[in-house]
């Protein structure tokens, strides 16, 4: 049967001048000379005939009909028999350079290697003996009496960084272990430790626990946050809402974002925290857990989110740079030694933004305040270094070593940053509407300041 239906590929052989329609056709691979040779011979032709079959147009046309039909044929073999080309490999997208694949097996393996580390935080504050509390990290758990968690117990994470002499330490956040009377570890197999607080930081939020290490084999590998990239796709591993064990994904969606805190919950912001943003979701019970980069290195230690109505996907973890120096202080010390100058004070733009109270006959314990001057710190009481310089109620200070501080966050910013105990330090401040200048030499005080 032809691979074509029409008959094109026909031939006709003019043989003793007579015209004969040939019957063989070139339809097929090998056909056309065949049959053409086959005739010529079958009709006693001699050598003479043999010479003018193959002189003639017969054989032309049939070994160009065969070549053809041949190529035909070659072709769609390949194109539709045994020589189908392959389709092209499937690729999945790709995201930072890794496949869609390879991200997923990046997460699962951080995870494998976090979870571990991870602990879940009991803490049972003495009004907590009460029912409900909404201290520490938040809401009441929900849990019955008898699960895992008390149902009276502020829930937080924690990430065990070190094995030392029978005990294993532990870091979370210092509002996790807040006006703690008891405080208890929940290792991801599910066994509780009574837990010590060695040490708590409210300033930086960080606080370390210490539990016996029996059990425990696994601590966390400490990375950098130095080297993290925005866009960079981490986890975040905790106990959220009292789910322990929970990860989550997302990105560095932004490095050094500075977070106004207020140190006193009072709604005065009177410190900055310079924190790691994250799209990770971080819920109640996430704080003092671990964020970590697809290698499974701790990079840092989730604190805080914005729960603002309508927000979404911003969480914040306080850099692991900053956090284990403080660990160590805190291991080493049981709090971290920061220089103390010895005033309470008040920010002077607070003082005069309030408004002006009746006349109470005490018009001599009211600051002088210098024209132009709208910056600064009120000095409320002096006591230790302060009070030993000279400083009195009512001073207002405008400067530290020459630079200017313009309330009590840029007073600790700079004492904390820039100073160390023994260090001295130049006081430029105004009484009684008069500048002056005094020096004092910082010193150790345990406890906040």
């Amino acid at each position: 049967m032809s691979l074509f239906d029409d008959d094109f590929y026909s031939t006709k052989v003019r043989r003793g001048g007579r015209r004969q329609e040939q019957a063989g056709s070139g339809r097929s691979f090998g056909f056309g000379l065949g049959a053409g040779l086959g005739k010529g011979l079958g009709a006693g032709a001699g050598l003479r005939g043999l010479r003018e079959f193959f002189s003639s147009t017969t054989l032309r046309i049939a070994v160009v009909s065969s070549l053809v039909s041949a190529v035909a044929v070659a072709l769609l073999f390949v194109l539709f028999l045994d020589g189908r080309q392959p389709e092209p490999e499937a690729r999945p997208a790709l995201i930072g350079g890794q496949s869609l694949v390879e991200t997923s097996e990046g997460i699962i393996s951080a995870s494998e290697k976090i979870r571990p580390i991870v602990v879940s935080i009991i803490n049972i504050t003495q009004q907590s003996q009460n029912g409900k509390n909404t201290d520490g990290d938040g809401e009441n758990s929900g849990f019955e009496d008898g699960g895992l968690f008390p149902e009276d117990a502020n829930l937080g994470s924690g990430v065990i960084i070190e094995k030392k002499k029978g005990h294993a330490y532990i870091v979370t956040n210092a509002h996790v272990v807040a006006n703690a009377a008891k405080v208890q570890a929940v290792l991801m197999d599910g066994s509780k430790k009574t837990a010590t607080i060695v040490g708590q930081d409210p300033i930086s939020d960080l606080a370390v626990l210490s539990v016996d290490a029996d059990g425990i084999d696994t601590v966390a590998e400490i990375g950098s946050s130095g080297k993290l990239r925005v866009g960079e796709m981490v986890i975040a591993v905790g106990n959220p809402l009292g789910f322990d064990g929970s990860v989550t994904n997302g990105i560095i969606s932004y490095l050094h974002r500075i977070v106004p805190v207020s140190l006193g919950q009072n709604g005065i912001y009177d410190w900055e925290q310079e924190v790691i943003q994250t799209s990770a979701q971080i819920n109640q019970g996430n704080s003092g857990g671990v964020l970590a980069d697809l290698n499974g290195r701790v990079i840092g230690i989730n604190s805080m989110k914005i729960a603002d109505t309508g927000v979404e996907g911003i969480g914040f973890a306080i850099p692991i740079d900053t956090v284990m120096p403080i660990v160590k202080e805190l291991i080493d010390h049981g709090r971290v030694l920061r220089p103390y100058m010895g005033v309470y004070s008040m920010d002077l733009g607070s003082f005069l933004d309030q408004p002006a109270g009746e006349d109470n006959g005490e018009e001599a314990l009211e600051p002088v305040i210098p024209e132009g001057i709208k910056s600064g710190v009120l000095v409320l009481e002096a006591v230790g270094p302060a009070d030993k310089a000279g400083l009195k109620l009512n001073d207002i200070i405008t400067e530290l070593d020459g630079e200017a501080v313009r309330g009590t966050k840029d007073l600790r910013k700079y004492l904390y940053n820039k100073k160390k105990i023994g260090d001295t330090l130049t006081v430029t401040y105004y009484r009684d509407g008069k500048k002056e200048k005094l020096k004092l030499v910082l010193t150790e005080k345990e406890g906040e300041q």
